[in-house]
């Protein structure tokens, strides 16, 4: 099975990101898709490509967020459906579903999300720290709150999507 890769004009706007020379992104740079209603914000810096959903393979006994593992040009790479990783409704997947692939820890992980929308710089100047409104697991994987001309993105931090022991028997599994 080959692999589609999405052609947005979001991926548009990554190659854009790049800077004179085309092989560093530049800061603040944050790519930004869809959950439900609501919008997500990730380090463009962490972003290795955006794919179209393709066949996964189930992995038995494993964390219920981790759908499975893609063979993505060669390379296996496991894959989390981010709004499982929330606690939300499980839905089934459409036209726009896709998946981003991004490194965790210097591991590559694809995220499985609703849709992909564009890429934006969000200044630090226009970040603030995540209000203390609940107690819940998912705000633990906030960075911060990146205010925009189109209202807020909720920028996540990548790096807390898996606990310690979930990386840990992730990078365990021989894939």
């Amino acid at each position: 099975m080959s692999v589609e890769k999405v052609k947005t004009k979001s991926e548009e706007e990554i190659e854009t990101a790049m800077d004179d020379e085309g092989d560093e992104i530049q800061e603040n740079q944050f790519l930004t898709f869809g959950i439900e209603k609501e919008t997500y914000a990730i380090d463009l810096l962490n972003v290795m490509e955006i794919i179209r959903l393709i066949q996964i393979t189930p992995i038995p006994e494993t964390f219920d967020f981790i759908k499975g593992i893609i063979n993505l040009r060669g390379k296996i790479i496991p894959v989390m459906d981010i709004r499982m990783r929330f606690s939300l409704e499980e839905k089934p997947y459409e036209d726009r579903t896709c998946i981003i692939v991004v490194s965790i820890k210097g591991m590559e992980m694809g995220l499985i999300v609703d849709h992909v929308s564009e890429v934006l710089e969000i200044p630090e100047s226009q970040t603030d720290a995540m209000p203390s409104v609940s107690k819940t697991a998912s705000q633990r994987f906030v960075r911060g709150i990146g205010k925009t001309d189109g209202g807020v993105k909720i920028i996540l931090d990548l790096d807390k999507l898996l606990f310690d022991e979930e990386m840990e028997a992730l990078l365990k599994t021989k894939f």
